[in-house]
């Protein structure tokens, strides 16, 4: 897809404030500071689009992205930063759980992942609420730039292995400083609308 207009429309965090139309969706979910600002970014060929933090737990409401104004990305907050109180990450896990539990418009969820390391109890632990809810997943393995590419297949074995990859979904290497995976993307999330 050629991205020509993109906009972030509304920041919200309950159902009523979600936009009011029909349009494919997309959530975009990740621990903290795992690169989904920086995926956003890439994908829409815009920079600070997404705000990019080196503090984690940066985003705190669902942050709808119109594209092309025939879809959004919609930013979920980081799981497993440890420095938010037990009171807000629970106030966040429900309005998480409440937009992917309840929202029609949502065709499927890009679970982000860090390809140097192997995914962490919270990304396994989302990737089974994803797939307890039969929404469709797709991985997207980032930072790839940051290892030769001679090793991404050991790396890509990893991540399968620790989720329990379902085969019907689809697992992408992806880097956002190269590019690497940014039309591959493109390709399966349109599949979606």
């Amino acid at each position: 897809m050629k991205v020509v207009s993109s906009d972030i429309v509304i920041s919200a965090v309950k159902p009523e404030q979600y936009p009011e139309t029909a349009l494919p969706e997309f959530a975009l979910a990740g621990r903290s500071n795992v690169g989904k600002s920086s995926f956003i970014n890439k994908m829409l060929n815009r920079k600070g689009l997404a705000r990019i933090s080196s503090k984690p737990g940066k985003t705190q409401t669902l942050n709808f992205f119109l594209i092309n104004e025939v879809l959004h990305f919609v930013d979920v907050p980081g799981y497993g930063y440890a420095k938010v109180s037990k009171t807000e990450r629970a106030a966040w896990g429900k309005m998480i759980e409440t937009y992917f539990t309840t929202r029609e418009q949502l065709k499927a969820a890009v679970l982000i992942v860090d390809l140097r390391h192997p995914p962490s109890a919270d990304d396994v632990m989302m990737y089974e609420f994803l797939k307890h809810y039969d929404i469709p997943c797709i991985i997207i393995a980032t930072k790839a730039d940051k290892i030769p590419k001679g090793k991404w297949q050991k790396h890509l074995k990893v991540t399968k292995e620790t989720l329990d990859f379902d085969a019907g979904d689809h697992i992408i290497v992806f880097s956002s400083e190269t590019g690497e995976g940014k039309d591959k993307a493109w390709s399966i999330l349109e599949s979606y609308m």
